[in-house]
């Protein structure tokens, strides 16, 4: 088995409290950085029960997502070679059919912070989210026909329209905790995704489509396939899921 639960590094200096992951029964566990740079974790699970947990108490500004209408997309020319993977189709996000689709929504929108929104705006307002309407192997195009889905799903079409716009954008997941906002169920593992304007890589959320206070980045790719939470080379059942994000006062 390969999980994907650890904090990214960029993160490990605001770390204030670090447990190691605990098996259950323990086996030994190895860890290296993917193409990403993601740290993913190995071992070996024998046949029968086996649990997984991991915690930590991390510190961060306490302020939401940054809203900065003013941000321009960077010249194709001038984009990092790094970046370039983010612009075409992936397993998930296809590009090839959504084109079209794509330039004749948001082909009249400025380039930049504004059509990126744009694109977000309306991913929100085109699926509706149904756990029970959650499948492993939909796709971005699949998505927007069938209107219905997971947070995954809202990335996967926005993040489809935004490459289509000759935006880079890649697929993002980890913990966002009910600060500032109404608790509206149990807590999940979450998927958003991050644009690069301006030179740098920006937050946003087409599921949530508004801005949150303590998002915590664990993983990123060009979608879904790259940063599965657990990936077994073999069957295995989930039993039980449990994710917490709260804040320490």
């Amino acid at each position: 088995m390969i999980c994907m639960m650890s904090v990214r590094d960029e993160l490990r200096e605001s770390l204030r409290v670090q447990s190691a992951m605990v098996t259950t029964p323990e086996v030994p566990t190895s860890v290296y950085r993917d193409m990403f740079g993601n740290m993913c974790r190995r071992m070996v699970a024998q046949p029968g029960t086996f649990s997984l947990r991991n915690d930590c108490t991390i510190e961060l500004s306490g302020l939401p997502d940054p809203v900065m209408p003013w941000l321009r997309p960077t010249p194709l020319a001038d984009l990092p070679d790094e970046v370039l993977m983010y612009l075409v189709g992936s397993r998930y996000c296809e590009t090839d059919r959504l084109s079209q689709i794509a330039w004749d929504m948001f082909g009249h929108i400025a380039p930049g912070y504004a059509q990126v929104q744009a694109i977000c705006d309306y991913v929100h307002n085109h699926i509706y989210f149904n756990y029970m309407n959650a499948r492993v192997t939909r796709t971005a195009y699949e998505a927007w026909q069938e209107g219905t889905g997971v947070c995954r799903d809202f990335a996967h079409l926005a993040i489809t329209l935004c490459r289509c716009m000759n935006i880079p954008t890649r697929y993002v997941n980890g913990y966002i905790p009910d600060i500032g906002v109404p608790i509206t169920g149990p807590m999940d593992f979450c998927a958003w995704m991050q644009v690069y304007l301006d030179g740098s890589w920006h937050t946003f959320d087409p599921r949530n489509n508004v801005p949150r206070i303590g998002r915590v980045e664990v993983a990123y790719g060009r979608d879904a396939a790259d940063v599965p939470l657990i990936h077994s080379f073999g069957p295995h059942i989930l039993q039980k899921f449990t994710v917490w994000a709260d804040e320490v006062v």
